[in-house]
């Protein structure tokens, strides 16, 4: 025997010593191991030929490498091929168009009473099922995780937002390989899969165009991926990904929209897989960026609006209050909950400015939904076109939480303000906004009151986890193949993480115990396929207990019964800390569902002992499921400290051109003393083009040669800009380009003085009152020598505003972050710090 046969053989024994201790130690079971059945699409082939298809069987996997099924002798006419098998699911598995839309409040669209029309969401409700008692988290991230893996949002380790991680395992963006999101065992199973639309899961700190890609779409089952990556984007110059390539289609296309180019490249991928391979199934999973802000319809859209809600928001929920009895979506003993007159105005307050500008928001928001809905609609023809719809299981969530306050109590023409702590009034609204709303010149959101009509019959809005204004979705389900109740409505309690089990059963694939090597916890929801039949419309729920909780209000929901807390401060109040006594600084209520379905009368007072029991079960659920520590700070999550690629660095150098590094992984220059220095070199007949900017129209900074000349511009949210501006045109040859900037903190968003130089000399000496405290734009990026998206000043350049010159170096160079004592202690306290 020669060395490497013997080398081999010892290999052999090791692996078979090691897979009897397993076998014999119960970690492995032989009957549980992944076998292949044959199916109806073999065609008359036998196994081993090409083509030959099977099913899997077993909850590991993948599937073990098949034996060679063939025989080898020295030459091979003697031999005989043998080919794998094609992988195939179970016979008849339908494919899977899972839809969701972002921030729709309950009582939005026209499926559940409101007055926008969503014609789509209208036809899959007639095709199949509504559900009137269906849930979400209350919040973006948390809620996708929570749809895909199937398993609660902080057991993914997303209880928040991933922009708000904090080094907690309910908190860190961090889901694991042992919670594997639906679309990896429906590929292994042989099916195609993708993913258009708003991603919002990826952890910020890991967004960046080096990694680590294990939690973008692709390393998550997801064959295809085209989308956004963060909360919201500009619809008009989105921050968009194929793959995990960056992407600018609009560039040089006015009028371009990526709610019509997703609904294009989904379409284009259906196509494709049909044409190409038309018996593999598949797995659509469809979520675009409306309705969350920025509010960005096509003009035609918001045409068919106008005056439309002229009566306000009070008359507003009358009538979709009225529209949801007719259409039997609410029970008939269902009452609306009181409006809120100590936080909101009602209408009739108003005076005719404000009038004319709130029902203007509500114009662009309801076109945007409708717009949104159009275009869902386009991606179900072609499924119909294609021949395929009567075996396509769709599921259309409306919302992935309920309608957004954090348009502020006025509204805004721009986000970034509010997110920033900034108002624009009314008057502002109305003279420099009104005509282009909704356009790309603005990054809109509409007043609170709206919102909260929006949501009825419920109270609250999205982020409030305790009550049903955030958390209640409406939600249909249709499969012509096999759900035969058209247009039946079910009542049963349901919650996002019931979908993946749901979608298990209807394909006959099992949960995995193990994927790719990783042993999988356990699903946390139940199937959903029993509401199906109509002898099971009134059945009982199978979903008995469900805890909620975003930062720091909290609910459980036990067999028709939930208590809540009410909030202690309203979640418009983006920029403020609550009080940190979370665990007991609050009030709870007690709402018997049998009885109520909108959460109207609380009857903690006539029941106390079941209100110590749902607090009670709400610890153990919390202790289970990763939502412990309880945390109800906003702004300090915000600048928590989270291993990016500039954790702990205060110097950083470039050269040439680099573009598209996000948000959380460039250095911030907010709340800080800082410098950025360029070496240039500046060629006869002289240069321009951006140096170095971050954010965009919306907010954030440019350092850029205007004409020859130095330019330091800071967009303060597009109220205001800054400026230092050198006199001369810098000469050819080699020159060194500062600006300096000092800071009068510490505290959040301090002014300071900015100094641009050029060779050392000073050329621009300003003061500045104030400065962004918390965010830049979001969906725009740290570049050099170019500006991707919008230009931070319009009348300056228009993008991508190359630097014509040569950028030897720039060097940012960050002083340490100053903050009052106790803004610090917040933001440690976060961070598991203390002094």
């Amino acid at each position: 025997m020669s060395n490497r046969s013997r080398i081999a053989a010892l290999f052999f024994l090791g692996v078979a010593g090691v897979m009897g201790y397993l076998i014999s130690s119960g970690r492995i079971s032989l009957s549980a191991a992944p076998e292949e059945k044959k199916t109806a699409s073999e065609k008359g082939l036998q196994p081993g030929e090409p083509g030959y298809t099977q099913s899997l069987e077993g909850v590991f996997l993948p599937n073990p490498i098949p034996k060679f099924g063939g025989e080898i002798n020295l030459n091979a006419y003697q031999s005989k091929s043998w080919w794998p098998s094609i992988t195939v699911p179970p016979k008849g598995a339908p494919n899977i168009l899972l839809i969701m839309t972002d921030d729709v409040g309950f009582g939005a669209p026209s499926t559940f009473g409101g007055v926008i029309p969503t014609p789509t969401m209208d036809r899959i409700a007639k095709m199949g099922l509504r559900y009137n008692m269906f849930h979400s988290t209350a919040l973006c991230s948390p809620t996708r995780a929570a749809l895909i893996t199937g398993r609660n949002h902080h057991s993914v380790h997303t209880g928040v937002i991933t922009e708000l991680a904090t080094g907690f395992p309910g908190y860190d963006s961090l889901f694991g390989k042992d919670t594997a999101t639906i679309a990896e065992p429906l590929r292994q199973n042989g099916y195609g899969t993708s993913w258009f639309g708003k991603n919002h899961n990826v952890p910020a700190f890991q967004a960046s165009q080096i990694g680590p890609f294990d939690m973008w779409p692709n390393s998550q089952g997801f064959d295809y991926f085209y989308g956004f990556v963060g909360g919201d984007t500009s619809q008009w110059q989105p921050n968009l990904f194929r793959n995990t390539s960056p992407i600018e289609p609009f560039v040089g296309k006015p009028g371009w929209n990526l709610t019509t180019a997703q609904a294009d490249d989904a379409i284009g991928w259906l196509k494709q897989l049909n044409e190409i391979a038309p018996e593999k199934p598949f797995l659509c999973y469809y979520v675009p960026g409306g309705t969350h802000a920025p509010h960005h319809p096509t003009p035609e859209w918001i045409k068919k609006f106008e005056g439309k809600f002229d009566g306000g928001w009070n008359d507003l929920r009358d009538r979709i209050f009225a529209n949801q009895k007719k259409l039997g979506v609410i029970p008939a003993d269902a009452r609306m909950t009181p409006w809120p007159k100590d936080l909101l105005p009602e209408w009739n307050t108003l005076n005719a400015d404000q009038k004319k500008m709130y029902a203007r928001q509500a114009e662009v928001y309801a076109a945007y939904l409708a717009y949104t809905d159009y275009e869902i609609g386009r991606v179900v023809q072609a499924v119909e076109d294609m021949g395929k719809l009567d075996n396509t299981l769709i599921i259309y969530i409306s919302g992935d939480n309920g309608s957004s306050a954090e348009g502020t109590t006025i509204g805004t023409p721009n986000e970034v303000a509010s997110f920033n702590g900034v108002n624009v009034p009314v008057e502002a609204q109305l003279k420099n906004f009104y005509d282009i709303w909704g356009s790309d010149k603005t990054y809109p959101h509409m007043s609170v009151a709206w919102s909260w009509a929006f949501d009825t019959p419920f109270k609250w809005t999205k982020q409030v986890a305790s009550h049903f204004g955030g958390t209640r979705q409406g939600m249909c389900m249709a499969w012509p193949k096999r759900i035969k109740d058209a247009g039946g409505i079910r009542q049963q309690f349901h919650h996002v993480i019931d979908i993946v089990p749901t979608i298990y059963e209807a394909t006959g694939i099992p949960q995995p115990a193990s994927v790719n090597g990783v042993p999988q916890r356990p699903i946390e929801g139940v199937s959903m396929a029993y509401t199906w039949d109509k002898a099971n419309a009134n059945v009982p729920s199978t979903h008995k207990t469900q805890y909620f909780e975003m930062f720091g209000n909290r609910a459980l929901y036990h067999e028709g019964w939930i208590a809540v807390t009410v909030p202690i401060q309203p979640p418009w109040n983006i920029t403020s800390n609550p009080a940190p006594n979370v665990v007991d600084g609050y009030k709870w209520e007690l709402y018997d569902l049998s009885k109520d379905f909108s959460e109207y009368e609380d009857v903690a007072a006539a029941n106390p002992d079941k209100l110590r029991e749902l607090k009670e079960l709400f610890l153990v659920q919390a202790a289970k499921y990763n939502v412990l520590p309880l945390d109800n700070s906003v702004v300090s999550r915000m600048l928590t400290p989270r291993p990016s690629t500039v954790a702990g660095r205060t110097v950083f150098t470039y050269s040439g051109e680099l573009s598209g590094i996000p948000h959380d992984c460039a250095p911030s220059l907010l709340n800080k003393s800082y410098s950025l220095t360029a070496e240039v070199e500046i060629p006869d007949g002289g240069a321009e083009g951006m140096i170095n900017t971050q954010g965009g129209r919306f907010g954030g900074y440019g350092f850029y040669l205007l004409k020859g000349k130095p330019v330091f511009t800071w967009n303060l949210v597009d109220l205001q800009r800054m400026k230092w501006e050198g006199k001369d045109a810098l000469t050819p040859g080699k020159h060194t380009v500062a600006f300096e900037f000092t800071s009068d903190g510490p505290g959040f968003g301090k002014g300071g003085t900015g100094v641009l130089k050029v060779d050392g000399k000073e050329v621009a000496n300003q003061k500045m009152v104030r400065t962004i405290p918390f965010t830049l734009q979001w969906d725009e990026t740290f570049d050099i020598g170019i500006d991707t998206g919008t230009p931070v000043d319009d009348k300056d350049y228009k993008t991508p505003f190359r630097f014509t010159g040569k950028l030897s170096k720039l060097t940012v160079q960050l002083k340490p972050t100053a903050l009052t004592p106790q803004e610090k202690k917040a933001i440690q306290d976060k961070n598991g710090k203390r002094d």
